[in-house]
């Protein structure tokens, strides 16, 4: 039992402690995901410890005080995606806030070789989106969406290469565009839209590749995708949304580096983790898919929808446009860790990026 203990102590300390690297290979990266796994894990062992270790050595004690730091480390991050941590952005109340023009969003991964269209085209009838975001949308996927009724005004780039997207809107676009911030074959999408007459949102859609086998072999691409994006709108005094599957999760270094620069907001912080992925595993599912916003906005509604047969469950944001002062984001106030950011920026894909973002 000392042994096995032992083993999975170092482990768990291994699977904290790497994360903190500025190295960027994606069996490191990935480690940012399962925070919530490693602290079961640490929970686990902790009682293990106490009920099944046959003595009390030093050793073991010593390995418990570690597994405790993991255990609290972990936590740490966790903790503002729970509602124990107050609201990032506020709930919108029309008693104190008035009558608010109010957008309702859906963004769905929906798995490319999904061939169902009938669960994504139901929600879209229940709940009645303002604005419906695919991501991994080929053709066939645009062929079933454009059947749909109300949502005369849209912006496609279908794909058979698991990174084509469209958005389909009630709502007026203006000034679209389709993106290849980084890589050739992976786009990203922006728009004005009009909420009301004289109310201007803009909408900005984004899917970087992961750090994965088969994909990226580090996580650059992703990265300086979400940096340059923060850049080209942070010290905007916009209405601001970026949505989509960051492939990333809103603790990782990353996305926090991407909240300092650009100043947005996160809609789980004090709500919950709304994990949409993977929807096939249960035991693994993680915050990919993200909606973040300026502080001209406040929470109506926020929910993870059924699934809809890809692995990725669809989210669901209805958001109010108050124009008030939110408090300040969880980072705002952090120091930038300017040596992750330099790592990152100083690269050959970084230089060489398009930079159509102005």
């Amino acid at each position: 039992m000392t042994l096995i203990l032992s083993l999975l102590a170092v482990v768990l300390v291994l699977a904290t402690i790497l994360p903190l690297s500025v190295r960027r290979d994606w069996w490191i990266r990935a480690l940012d995901f399962p925070r919530l796994q490693i602290a079961i894990a640490a929970c686990v062992w902790l009682l293990l410890w106490l009920t099944l270790a046959a003595d009390n050595s030093l050793w073991l004690s010593l390995l418990a005080l570690c597994v405790l730091a993991v255990l609290a480390y972990q936590a740490y991050w966790i903790a503002p995606n729970t509602e124990m941590h107050r609201q990032e952005v506020e709930r919108y109340d029309s008693l104190i806030d008035g009558n608010c023009p109010t957008l309702r969003m859906i963004s769905s991964n929906v798995l490319m070789h999904n061939r169902n269209s009938g669960p994504l085209l139901s929600l879209i009838r229940q709940h009645q989106p303002d604005i419906v975001i695919t991501l991994e949308s080929d053709q066939w996927w645009q062929d079933e969406l454009d059947g749909v009724q109300d949502y005369p005004h849209r912006i496609a780039c279908p794909l058979d290469n698991l990174y084509g997207m469209h958005v389909y809107s009630r709502l007026p676009l203006s000034n679209t565009a389709i993106d290849f911030l980084v890589e050739d074959d992976k786009p990203s999408m922006r728009a004005t839209v009009e909420v009301a007459p004289g109310t201007t949102v803009q909408l900005h859609v984004v899917h970087p590749a992961p750090p994965a086998p088969g994909e990226n072999d580090e996580s650059t691409e992703r990265d300086v995708e979400l940096l340059m994006l923060a850049r080209a709108i942070s010290n905007r005094n916009q209405r601001l949304i970026v949505a989509g599957d960051l492939n990333d999760v809103a603790w990782s270094a990353t996305t926090r580096l991407f909240r300092q620069i650009s100043g947005l907001l996160d809609l789980r912080i004090g709500r919950g983790l709304y994990n949409t992925f993977s929807a096939d595993h249960w035991y693994a599912r993680w915050p990919l898919d993200h909606f973040f916003v300026s502080q001209h906005f406040k929470v109506v509604d926020i929910q993870r929808l059924r699934n809809i047969g890809s692995d990725h469950f669809p989210l669901l944001v209805e958001l109010a446009i108050t124009d008030g002062q939110q408090q300040n984001s969880a980072v705002e106030n952090e120091e930038v860790d300017r040596e992750r950011l330099d790592s990152i920026m100083n690269t050959r894909v970084a230089r060489n990026a398009q930079t159509p973002l102005s």
